[in-house]
C-alpha cells in the first residue's frame, strides 16, 4: 500500500521535472540583417555590380562602353545595333549613368542605363546575344490639389507657402497676361486653383502636370479662367470664363517682350532724321539689336519687303478691319502670304531705313486709318460658339462649385 501511494509521487516529480527541461529550451533566431530588396529601372539591382556615374566632358557612348567589359561585343557593332532606340548625341554632361556589372569575374557589363532627365531614361542591355536598347519612364502618379489663399508678398512667395512648385506661379501669370498686371497685385488679392502634380514612385517630387481650373480676384474683381479644347481633335487649349468668354484680347501689348517706348503715336513729331516736323503715324519700340519682334496678332503676312523709308518692314493683316506693320527690321523671318500666330517671332529688331538706333516701329490701322494702338479699346478674341457654348457650362460648373466651396472655407 505504500508503494501504491509512492508512485502518484514519483509521478509527478518526473513531470515538473519534464517541464523544467522544456523551459531551458532556446531557440536560436537568425541575427544577420537582411539585405532588402532593391529594384529600379526594372531591375532587381542585388544580382548585380552596381556602378553609378555621371556623364563628363569628353564622353561619348562609344568611349565609356570601352571604359568597360563588354565581352564579345564591339563598340561599333555596338552602336550600330542600337542607334536608332538610343540617342547618342543627346548624352549630356552632368546626367547620371547607371551600370549593371555581373557580380563574377571579370564584372562584364550586363546593362547600361541613361537618364535623360528625372522621369525618362534608356536603356541597352547586353544580356542576351543580340544588343537591345528601348527607352522607358518611371512609374508616375498623378495627384490633384486644390488650394486657396490671399497674396502675402509676390504670386511666387506665396505660393511657395503654401507648398506649391514654382511653376504653378509661372502657368497662373500666362494664363492671367492679358487681364492682370502681376507687377502690381496687392495683399487684399485673392486666388484659387485646382491642378495636377507628378510623383516618381509615389513619392519623389517631379513639378507641376497640368491646371484644371483657378481664379485670380484681383481690385474685387473674381476672374475665372478654364483650360478648354473647343474640338477634342484640336491641339490648341485656351482659357475661358465662367460665362465662355476668352481670356486673350485680339492683341498683345506690345510687339517685343522687352522694351522701352522711344516714341510715340504722335500728329506732329521732329524727325531726327530729316530734321524737320511731320506726323509720326506709330510707335517706337527701342530694344537691342536683333531682339525678337513678335506679331501682335493671328492674321496672314500680306506684304514684305524694304524701302528706303521703313527698312525691312512686314505688314500683317488680321481680319476686315485691323492690320499691323512692322519696321526697322535687321532680319525677316516670315514671307507674304504666310499664316502666323499671335506672339510668333516675324523678324528681329534693326535700324535699316531712316533710323538712328536699333528699334521697330510699331504701326496700326483699323478699317484702313493708322490709329495710336495704346489708346485703342481693343477686342477679345472671337467669343466662343454657341453650339461649344453649353458643354462648356456644363463641364466648368462642378469645377467652378469646386474652387468657390474652397474659398469660402479658406478665404474668410
Amino acid at each position: 500500500m505504500k508503494f501504491n501511494k509512492i508512485l502518484p509521487i514519483l509521478f509527478a516529480l518526473s513531470l515538473f521535472s519534464c517541464e523544467k527541461k522544456v523551459d531551458k529550451v532556446i531557440i536560436e533566431e537568425d541575427t544577420k540583417p537582411k539585405i532588402p530588396i532593391v529594384v529600379e529601372f526594372g531591375f532587381t539591382l542585388n544580382d548585380y555590380l552596381v556602378v553609378q556615374d555621371t556623364i563628363k566632358s569628353g564622353d561619348t557612348f562609344g568611349k565609356l562602353l570601352e571604359n568597360h567589359n563588354i565581352g564579345n561585343f564591339k563598340v561599333h557593332e555596338v552602336t550600330e545595333q542600337v542607334k536608332d532606340s538610343f540617342k547618342m548625341r543627346d548624352i549630356r554632361i552632368g546626367r547620371p549613368i547607371t551600370l549593371l556589372k555581373s557580380k563574377e569575374k571579370p564584372n562584364q557589363l550586363q546593362v547600361f542605363i541613361y537618364q535623360k532627365d528625372n522621369i525618362n531614361y534608356s536603356v541597352v542591355d547586353f544580356r542576351d546575344t543580340i544588343v537591345k536598347a528601348y527607352n522607358k519612364q518611371k512609374p508616375i502618379t498623378i495627384k490633384r490639389r486644390t488650394i486657396a489663399t490671399a497674396i502675402h508678398g509676390s504670386l511666387s512667395e506665396t505660393l511657395n507657402k503654401n507648398g506649391v512648385d514654382a511653376g504653378v506661379a509661372n502657368n497662373l501669370a500666362k494664363i492671367y497676361e492679358y487681364s492682370i498686371d502681376f507687377f502690381k497685385i496687392q495683399k487684399e488679392d485673392k486666388f484659387a486653383v485646382t491642378f495636377y502634380e507628378k510623383f516618381i514612385n509615389d513619392s519623389i517630387y517631379a513639378g507641376v502636370d497640368r491646371l484644371e481650373s483657378s481664379f485670380f480676384e484681383h481690385k474685387g474683381k473674381r476672374i475665372y479662367a478654364f483650360p478648354y479644347k473647343l474640338d477634342s481633335l484640336s491641339r490648341k487649349l485656351d482659357y475661358y470664363d465662367e460665362e465662355g468668354k476668352g481670356l486673350k484680347t485680339m492683341f498683345l501689348k506690345a510687339p517685343l517682350d522687352f522694351f522701352r517706348i522711344s516714341s510715340r503715336f504722335s500728329p506732329k513729331r521732329f524727325h531726327p532724321v530729316q530734321m524737320t516736323w511731320k506726323a509720326h503715324k506709330g510707335t517706337d519700340y527701342a530694344a537691342p539689336h536683333g531682339t525678337p519682334i513678335k506679331t501682335t496678332a493671328s492674321g496672314v503676312v500680306e506684304r514684305t519687303g524694304y524701302t528706303a523709308g521703313n527698312g525691312n518692314y512686314v505688314k500683317v493683316k488680321h481680319n476686315g478691319t485691323y492690320s499691323t506693320q512692322y519696321l526697322h527690321m535687321s532680319k525677316i523671318l516670315v514671307r507674304q502670304g504666310q499664316r502666323v500666330e499671335q506672339g510668333q517671332v516675324i523678324g528681329k529688331v534693326g535700324s535699316t531705313g531712316l533710323a538712328t538706333g536699333p528699334h521697330v516701329c510699331y504701326r496700326f490701322w483699323k478699317n484702313g486709318v493708322q490709329v495710336d494702338p495704346l489708346s485703342q479699346k481693343l477686342p477679345n478674341t472671337e467669343p466662343m460658339n454657341a453650339k461649344h457654348k453649353a458643354k462648356y457650362l456644363e463641364y466648368i460648373a462642378p469645377l467652378k462649385k469646386e474652387l468657390d466651396s474652397i474659398a469660402t472655407l479658406k478665404l474668410k
